[in-house]
C-alpha cells in the first residue's frame, strides 16, 4: 500500500486523527514535546521541520489497521478501537487525553437492570467486535446491531433495546433518556506502533516516546519556589508530600533560605496555605514545560 509521494524513506511516519475528539489535543501533544510542523483541515501529511518525523492525517478509526500493515510506524488512536480493530499493533503508552469508557445502557423508563436482562433482545452498536466479545464471555446471546451514526439514537426509533456506546461525561445518555448498567473497557489516547520496525526507526520511535512522556509528566506537575526561615526547612517537608531532597539556596539573610519543588498539581493549591502556616512567604507556582525523569 503507498503512503504518497510526499513522504520520505527512512523518517518515521506518525498517523495522526485527522477530526474527531482526538485530533486537537494530539496535535497539541506533538507541538508541546517540541515537534515543529504545519497543520490545517485540509492538509494531508505534514513534515516535521525539526524531527526526521512524517504526520499523516487520517480517520482515527482507520489508525490501528494501518499502522499494523505498515503503512505507517506509529500512531495515535483511541485505546478502544485498537481493541476493536484486533490489530496487530504494539501499544507504547498512554498519552493523558482522550479519556471514556465503552459503556451498556438502557432506556430509563424500561426494566432492565442486569446485561442478563439483554438475553435475546436486540442491542446497537459501532463497536459490534468489542461487544460481541463482551456477550460472549457473559454467556448472555443478544441480537447485535451495528450503527455508524448516532447509536443512542437506536432505543428512541425501536431499532434496539439498548446500546454499546462510547461514554465521556454520561450528559448524551441522560439527555437521550439512557442510563449505563455496565462497562465493557476504558479508554484514552495511546501511541501504538508497527511491531517490527527497523533499528533506525525503533530508535526515533523512542525519541518520540521520550518527548511525549516528558510532557504528559510536566502536564501532572507545578514547580513550587518559596522563601522561608532556614530552620523550618523540616516543616516544610513535612507540608509537601513526598519531598525528600529539595533544592534548598542561601538568601543575603542567612537566616532565610530558598526552597524549590516539584508537586503534583492537584495537590498544589492544598499547599499553600499549610506553607505559609510554617513560615514560607513569596511563594511562586509555576508551569513545567518537560519533565523528564
Amino acid at each position: 500500500m503507498s503512503v504518497g509521494r510526499g513522504l520520505r524513506d527512512g523518517r518515521l511516519r506518525l498517523a495522526v486523527p485527522n477530526k474527531g475528539r482526538l485530533a486537537e489535543p494530539a496535535i497539541a501533544l506533538l507541538r508541546e514535546a517540541g515537534y515543529r510542523f504545519e497543520s490545517d483541515d485540509r492538509r494531508l501529511f505534514a513534515p516535521c521541520e525539526n524531527f526526521p518525523l512524517d504526520l499523516l492525517f487520517v480517520r482515527a478509526e482507520d489508525i490501528p489497521e494501518y499502522t499494523a500493515d505498515g503503512v505507517v510506524d506509529v500512531g495515535i488512536t483511541g485505546s478502544n478501537l485498537v481493541e476493536e480493530r484486533g490489530s496487530m499493533v504494539a501499544s507504547c503508552m498512554p498519552l493523558g487525553f482522550g479519556h471514556c469508557s465503552l459503556q451498556v445502557a438502557v432506556p430509563d423508563d424500561r426494566p432492565l437492570a442486569r446485561i442478563e436482562d439483554l438475553r435475546g433482545r436486540p442491542v446497537a452498536t459501532s463497536h459490534p467486535r468489542t461487544t460481541a466479545r463482551f456477550f460472549g464471555e457473559r454467556k448472555v446471546a443478544v441480537e447485535l446491531i451495528e450503527i455508524s451514526g448516532a447509536v443512542e439514537i437506536t432505543p428512541l426509533l425501536g431499532v434496539a433495546d439498548a446500546i454499546v456506546d462510547l461514554v465521556s461525561t454520561g450528559s448524551t445518555l441522560a439527555v437521550n433518556g439512557l442510563r449505563a448498567i455496565d462497562t465493557i473497557l476504558d479508554s484514552e489516547a495511546q501511541l501504538i506502533s508497527h511491531p517490527n520496525l527497523n533499528e533506525e526507526k525503533a530508535r526515533r520511535r523512542q525519541h518520540l516516546q521520550t518527548m511525549l512522556a516528558s510532557v504528559i509528566a510536566a502536564r501532572r506537575k507545578k514547580y513550587v519556589m518559596m522563601n522561608a526561615p532556614a530552620d523550618a526547612l523540616h516543616l516544610i517537608k513535612g507540608v509537601i508530600p513526598g519531598m525528600r531532597s529539595p533544592t534548598v539556596m542561601p538568601l543575603a539573610d542567612p537566616r532565610m533560605i530558598a526552597v524549590h519543588a516539584v508537586v503534583d498539581a492537584d495537590a498544589v493549591w492544598a499547599l499553600l496555605g499549610p506553607l505559609k502556616a510554617v513560615g514560607a512567604t513569596s511563594i511562586l507556582v509555576m508551569p513545567i514545560e518537560k519533565l523528564i525523569p
